[in-house]
């Protein structure tokens, strides 16, 4: 490793002064035009990473939901998954140092993680459609070749892609081929043979509409529509040729505000969907008779999902564990409806993707999604083994083994990634169409109750600490307290605060039997974390 050779390099890529930037689950994010030093340094990174994993690390640029003048990024380690806690703090410290100390931290980095500097790197990168990502790729690509890295840039990816590509190098194809065209190959196969045994009268069964957020689902998703033989008819809109990326549209758009995107055609009780701009997340939704919105969150998501796992498990009468893991945010009508109606355990952890993964791959089968459409589902190896040999067994009884092809076909449309807004939508599709649910019966399996999310300024968030899965706040003293009594005064209720991880407010959500009293509790709640958390600026208004 040349550390002269980068130091010059480094100096074209220069840090803007004063600029601090925090690696967290989604990686590094802010304006485009505050990147470039960071995108360099994060080649530099990922070819350490190379190193000492001896393994194909991935590079992600993008920034999701964000606006489109917005950018970031991620890396991706070696079997899919996001990156070690550990190396989050080395990209920090890396991102944040001054131009003359680059060198010594990559040394100190490289000292700590016990990398062999003489080991081969090798480096994937994907990006998604902002005018930015070009370029900041261009930077990514300085970084790995300067410090001696191999590479390969695969151009507009989804991040789920490119999740995929990592994890099929590092299997030496025997997950996939390390191709978009393998990638839709492996998916489609899974679902052609999982729908084979769905029946439906005439074309218009699988008709789905999905909001592309003008982002790079649109194109990916253009492309794999060739290889469905049958079975699926998706009509595309926001695909990016008018509009800008991710706005008044894309799943973040549709569950904040709570109404469809611009740009779509909706009739009465058609279904719809929207992914967001590098498409990990997918929401759904529909008009009914009466011309009302409804929204189908991940909630719902993680419930069709669990729920038809279930009944392929009894069938198999394997005893496979299965668990879903929510956070706090997840609505207590889907909690209760897991629990006593599907039997199925559910667990709460900490807000972000990081603690949901990890909670789930304690589970032969574990399950997550965040209300906000993120998430998928985590077979264990023993679980995917066992399932793999009983959709083998001949000698196993017909129904049985149809149930074993079944799994073995959901095992194959779960990406590697921590969420597939296209995988998760072709386990959907399937489900309903081997169930024969509309979109109106599978919105029916429980009814949400009402809920507000509200947001406090505060003076400094880190007054506020929490508990039991952010569920209940230590501090400051008496706020609990004080949450607990107003809680008592609705039906149905409940209500917990946890501190932004970015900037200083407190993020108040309230549930209740009504939405009047949602509203009421999230407001009485907003002025007890105002008066007892050091708000600043104006009071909490009601209706704000």
């Amino acid at each position: 490793m040349d550390l002269d050779a980068i130091t010059k390099h480094s100096a074209l890529h220069a840090k803007p002064s004063g600029l601090i930037l925090q690696y967290g689950t989604a990686g590094f994010r802010t304006k485009a035009e505050h990147l470039d030093h960071v995108m360099f340094r994060m080649g530099l990174l990922a070819v350490l990473r190379s190193k000492q994993t001896k393994s194909t690390i991935g590079v992600m640029v993008t920034a999701s939901h964000n606006p489109e003048e917005d950018n970031g990024v991620k890396l991706v380690d070696p079997l899919g998954e996001m990156l070690a806690p550990s190396w989050e703090e080395h990209a920090t410290c890396l991102a944040n140092a001054e131009e003359q100390d680059v060198q010594r931290v990559l040394l100190d980095i490289s000292e700590k993680a016990a990398v062999d500097l003489q080991q081969d790197a090798f480096v994937v990168i994907g990006r998604d459609t902002r005018p930015s990502s070009e370029k900041l790729s261009q930077s990514v690509i300085d970084g790995i070749t300067v410090s001696g890295g191999q590479f390969h840039d695969y151009g507009l990816l989804t991040t789920p892609q490119l999740h995929y590509m990592v994890y099929c190098r590092n299997t030496q194809g025997q997950y996939g081929k390390a191709t978009t065209e393998g990638y839709y190959q492996k998916l489609s196969k899974a679902f052609v043979e999982l729908t084979k045994q769905a029946f439906c009268s005439g074309d218009e069964c699988l008709l789905l509409k999905v909001d592309c957020a003008n982002g790079i689902g649109a194109l990916k998703l253009r492309e794999m529509k060739n290889y469905f033989s049958r079975g699926l008819s998706i009509q595309l809109f926001n695909v990016g040729t008018t509009g800008k990326l991710n706005h008044l549209c894309g799943a973040d758009f549709v569950k904040s505000h709570q109404k469809p995107p611009q740009g779509i055609e909706m009739k009465p009780n058609e279904r719809c969907c929207s992914f967001d701009g590098d498409a990990d997340r997918i929401i759904y939704y529909y008009y009914d008779a009466d011309g009302h919105f409804h929204l189908i969150d991940g909630d719902k998501i993680a419930t069709l999902i669990s729920s038809f796992l279930k009944e392929l498990l009894l069938e198999i009468g394997e005893s496979l564990n299965i668990g879903v893991v929510q956070t706090a945010y997840a609505n207590g009508s889907s909690t209760r409806y897991l629990e006593e109606v599907m039997k199925v355990p559910v667990y709460c952890t900490k807000t972000g993707v990081k603690h949901l993964h990890h909670k789930a791959q304690e589970f032969d089968i574990g399950i997550y999604f965040e209300a906000n459409g993120h998430g998928t589902v985590l077979f264990s190896k023993t679980a995917e083994m066992k399932i793999k040999q009983l959709a083998l067994a001949e000698e196993l009884e017909d129904k049985k083994r149809k149930a074993a092809k079944m799994l073995e076909n959901i095992i194959d449309l779960f990406n590697q990634a921590a969420g597939d807004a296209i995988s998760d939508m072709l386990v959907i599709e399937a489900i309903l169409a081997l169930k024969g649910l509309t979109i109106q019966q599978w919105d029916a399996l429980y009814t949400d109750l009402p809920n507000r999310q509200l947001k406090v300024k505060v003076a400094d968030r880190q007054v506020i600490s929490t508990t039991d899965a952010e569920r209940k706040a230590v501090t400051p003293p008496g706020l609990q307290e004080a949450i607990d009594n107003l809680v008592k005064k609705y039906k149905l209720s409940r209500a917990f605060v946890r501190p932004s991880g970015t900037e200083d407010i407190v993020r108040v959500y309230a549930e209740a039997d009504s939405q009047e009293s949602a509203d009421s509790l999230a407001h009485e709640v907003s002025l007890a974390v105002f008066q007892l958390a050091g708000g600043v600026g104006e009071s909490p208004q009601p209706g704000l």
